[in-house]
């Protein structure tokens, strides 16, 4: 079989968010390869892989029930590690981003029925980097601050209920106050009117009494 080229270390592999991505890659005995994501907090991320291990007698990868897997998530920023699981040679992992920033998904592959030093593995990755999951106690939050401005916008309509009430009744109270005084004011005008007509006619006939008097 051809020798395999030289593989490096550590592997940087971009994945897009809330996307899916597939590759291949090969393993070696006792080797770990490694890729840096960059992930949100709070993130959902799921990975599938499945494991093929070359057969010298067929000359091609086949599948090898007794292969597994161990999978190792760690943030780089603060060192913790997230998941260290082993699983056979078709599985899935799915962990949750606890810190924003660089994570290290290693895999590596552990003994087999037929392992040798010198087996090689096919390995199939495909890494889905969900939505932000949601916060229960966030929403909670969130739902019992809108329940509060609610109840005080409520509160808000209420007092200006009353207040328009309030104006509604002075509004009254005055237009009742302006038509008695505009009725006070039109009677006093008559009156006044009256007296001043009844004063006319008391000069009026005391002055020709005077001049009937005087005989002029």
């Amino acid at each position: 079989m051809a020798r395999r080229p030289p593989h490096l270390a550590l592997l940087l592999l971009l994945l897009a968010a809330a996307a899916a991505n597939a590759l291949h890659i090969y393993l070696d005995a006792n080797e770990k390869r490694c890729f840096l994501e960059e992930i949100p907090s709070d993130t959902v991320v799921e990975g599938h892989y499945k494991a093929l291990e070359w057969s010298e007698p067929e000359q091609k990868y086949v599948e090898n029930s007794g292969l597994g897997i161990l999978v190792e998530v760690d943030e780089l920023v603060t060192g913790h590690n997230v998941v260290r699981t082993r699983g056979p040679h078709d599985s899935r992992f799915t962990f949750t981003s606890h810190e924003a920033g660089d994570h290290a998904i290693c895999l590596s592959s552990t003994q087999g029925t037929s392992w040798t030093p010198t087996s090689h593995i096919r390995l199939y990755l495909d890494i889905v980097v969900g939505s932000t999951k949601p916060d229960r106690e966030q929403d909670r939050s969130h739902v019992t601050e809108l329940s509060a401005k609610l109840r005080d916008l409520n509160q808000k309509l209420e007092d200006i209920r009353r207040e328009q009430q309030y104006q509604r009744e002075r509004e009254a109270n005055f237009r009742d106050l302006s038509e008695l005084a505009n009725s006070r004011a039109v009677w006093y005008s008559i009156a006044q009117i009256v007296v001043l007509v009844i004063t006319c006619a008391w000069q009026l006939r005391h002055l020709k009494r005077f001049f009937e008097d005087r005989k002029m």
